[in-house]
């Protein structure tokens, strides 16, 4: 097991300057090289204290401000055009990416792809609903058709 700092915030694992130990091949082959978290050490100890100022900073001027938007979220359907074929299958899958530009062109305002969690794998136009993690407290149900492009 290889204990690491978390540079940002990995959906089921923790948030930026958790130390989480981890296996070998996940720290190695998939935090390191996204940059995700750093190798623990005693002299990142100071690193972890001042992640944790930024954050603590940037989250209390936030939660105001993410709960309007979680608000604002869950009362708008979001329309998100793709390719279809004749019959409503979609030419591949609608990401979570796809979802946040969706909320960025209906002016609600920007969200990172990484905040958004898809429950399943969407290969049909419909409506569908999403998970947006918009502070560690405030979570937001974003409503979405899938309607073709």
């Amino acid at each position: 097991m290889a204990k690491i700092i978390l540079t940002h915030e990995v959906s089921g694992l923790g948030s930026a300057g958790d130390v989480v130990d981890v296996k070998n091949g996940y720290a190695r082959n998939f935090l390191f090289p996204r940059g995700f978290a750093t190798p623990w050490s005693r002299g990142a100890e100071k690193q972890i204290e001042s992640i944790k100022k930024a954050r603590a900073a940037r989250d209390l001027a936030s939660l105001e401000d993410a709960q309007a938007l979680a608000a604002k979220l869950t009362s708008t359907t979001l329309t998100v055009p793709v390719k279809s074929g004749a019959e409503g299958r979609l030419f591949g899958t609608v990401r979570a990416e796809d979802v946040a530009k969706a909320v960025e062109a209906s002016g609600l305002g920007f969200i990172d792809k990484r905040r958004v969690e898809l429950t399943q794998r969407i290969k049909t136009t419909g409506v569908y609903q999403a998970v947006v993690r918009l502070h560690e407290e405030v979570n937001a149900n974003v409503e979405f058709e899938v309607v073709p492009a």
